[in-house]
């Protein structure tokens, strides 16, 4: 016997934050743009990578309004959840898109050890705080929904990577400015390349545990179980199963029984409203489905888990 509190497949927490991500989507676009000028005229690797970073981030930005639009598409016999795990499919796609990028700036990086061109500091300077300021923007824009969406967060953490990919190029700027040394470019690029690989490490990892079905983070198991056994008439519970369709919606299953004296008194209902109302009230979940079993058919359940 199933009972669902909840089977809203609607708006997504991406999809939520559209107007925000399309507008840091196109401030990233424009400073794209002056940078890689810039980076052409000043012949600095450093705001190259600067660049390439905010274009990956534009991408990523891009992936995400596209998976946004594509969870709403209604669920169907073949897909029962519609469309809405193409917003982790494209965080994936962000996370790998992150770490090639790191790895192309490095080996250049490398590769112009010793042999470091003359940088223009001037153009290399205005560009890098231009970046530096519109990055601050779009951090403003993205800090209040970064917590709702994987796809969001991970904007959000690329924007932040940016700036301070910024203050990199800008620091190196100033070293050339004030001593001459021409590698302090090089430098600032392998930082950069080195400071984009633990975010998208992260995000990686955020989204191999959305696809391994593991609980969700902050969830604990042995808590939920306790708040269904204290539930009246309720006498276990096993196979819970409690996993991430995408971000901001769990959901929870679970085979619960009961006295039978409290189901024949009772009704199914009663007793699955109270579930409900328990998990949707302490843990946010509100898409539940149970299985209420009498106890008496309890040794008929053979296969049990968690």
């Amino acid at each position: 016997m199933g009972h669902d509190h909840s089977h809203s497949h609607g708006i997504t927490a991406t999809g939520k934050h559209r107007k925000r991500l399309i507008a840091v989507l196109s401030i990233t676009l424009a400073v794209v743009l002056i940078q890689i000028i810039g980076a052409a005229i000043s012949g600095s690797l450093a705001l190259l990578a600067d660049a390439g970073h905010m274009l990956s981030d534009a991408a990523g930005v891009f992936i995400a309004l596209l998976a946004a639009w594509i969870a709403t598409r209604p669920a169907s016999d073949q897909r029962t959840y519609g469309y809405q795990r193409a917003e982790v499919l494209a965080a994936l796609a962000n996370a790998l898109v992150l770490i090639v990028i790191s790895v192309v700036i490095f080996i250049e990086a490398i590769r112009r050890i010793g042999s470091a061109p003359e940088v223009q500091t001037d153009v290399m300077l205005y560009a890098a705080v231009l970046g530096a300021i519109a990055n601050l923007v779009s951090l403003l824009i993205l800090r209040s929904a970064q917590k709702e969406s994987l796809n969001v967060r991970g904007a959000y953490l690329e924007v932040l990577g940016d700036l301070l990919g910024s203050f990199a190029v800008i620091a190196a700027a100033v070293v050339i400015m004030v001593t001459g040394f021409q590698a302090a470019d090089t430098i600032a690029s392998m930082v950069i390349a080195v400071m984009i690989l633990p975010r998208a490490w992260h995000l990686l990892r955020d989204v191999v545990d959305v696809l391994l079905e593991a609980t969700p983070k902050g969830v604990e198991v042995q808590m939920i179980r306790e708040h269904i056994l204290s539930v009246d008439g309720v006498v276990s519970v096993h196979d819970i199963h409690i996993w991430t369709i995408t971000s901001g919606m769990p959901v929870f299953s679970a085979h619960v029984v009961v006295e039978d004296a409290v189901l024949s008194a009772r009704g199914a209902d009663q007793v699955l409203d109270k579930l409900g109302s328990c998990l949707g009230s302490h843990f946010d979940t509100e898409h539940c489905t149970f299985q209420l079993e009498p106890e008496s058919h309890s040794e008929h359940e053979s296969h049990q888990h968690a």
